[in-house]
């Protein structure tokens, strides 16, 4: 869940036994068309999402066909007001999208500071990032988290990887959005102030940017390995 505010399965404390991204090299460059998400002054956040989401099965549904990796699309689900109830839970309050799970659906509101206004890149992180979610699914990452004891640490690990998952995919599309430089640091920026300092479900700001920037240079999900990494890097 990303807040504005796991093939191979993992011990019962923290590191995986064998990484499920290993050897499945980079993700391959893509080709994405980024719409307005704010066109002839008529906010279109929905088009927006539908046409992202459909940038990120494509190139996580090459990679895994590449690996040999079973895969299958997220079921979508979109909201004009954040409902009462999702996915069997009360709606998480202070939330911007979210994954469920169970049903394997990402659930993006059409409204909220995430969202609403916005011309950079946050949208599209976030969106990367619920879908990192979805990828920890596919590969049993998600299903040996939960069998593992529950902690903050642990939670924090699971999360930092979805933001890196994000940063692997930015950097496969990233020749082909119609962004620069300044787009990618006012990111980093805005993640950077995204930091849980006090509640420390996420990560600090510092180390949600850390994970972010690992995952665009690397450019392949072998560099999210948060399950292994220091206690420093997940803190």
């Amino acid at each position: 869940m990303q807040t504005v505010a796991v093939l191979s399965v993992l011990t019962l404390t923290t590191a995986p036994a064998a990484d499920p991204w290993a050897g499945t090299g980079r993700l391959a460059a893509q080709s994405c068309e980024e719409p307005e998400l704010i066109s002839g002054g008529v906010a279109r956040p929905r088009e927006y999402l539908v046409a992202m989401v459909k940038c990120l099965d494509k190139a996580w549904g090459g990679h895994f066909a590449r690996a040999r990796m079973p895969f299958s699309k997220p079921k979508v689900r979109y909201f004009d007001v954040p409902q009462d109830r999702i996915c069997g839970f009360d709606w998480p309050e202070g939330t911007a999208a979210f994954y469920c799970p169970g049903p394997r659906t990402l659930v993006f509101p059409l409204s909220g500071d995430w969202i609403e206004g916005r011309t950079d890149l946050l949208p599209l992180k976030i969106a990367a990032h619920e879908y990192g979610h979805h990828l920890q699914s596919l590969t049993g990452i998600r299903a040996a988290y939960e069998r593992g004891k529950a902690t903050a640490e642990r939670g924090r690990r699971y999360e930092l990887q979805a933001d890196c998952l994000a940063g692997v995919f930015l950097a496969g599309v990233w020749r082909s959005l119609p962004r620069d430089t300044k787009d990618w640091a006012a990111l980093v920026e805005t993640v950077r102030a995204s930091g849980d300092d006090l509640y420390r479900t996420h990560g600090s700001g510092a180390n949600r940017v850390y994970w972010l920037k690992r995952g665009f240079t690397g450019a392949r999900p072998a560099s999210c390995d948060t399950w292994s990494a220091a206690r420093s890097r997940v803190a």
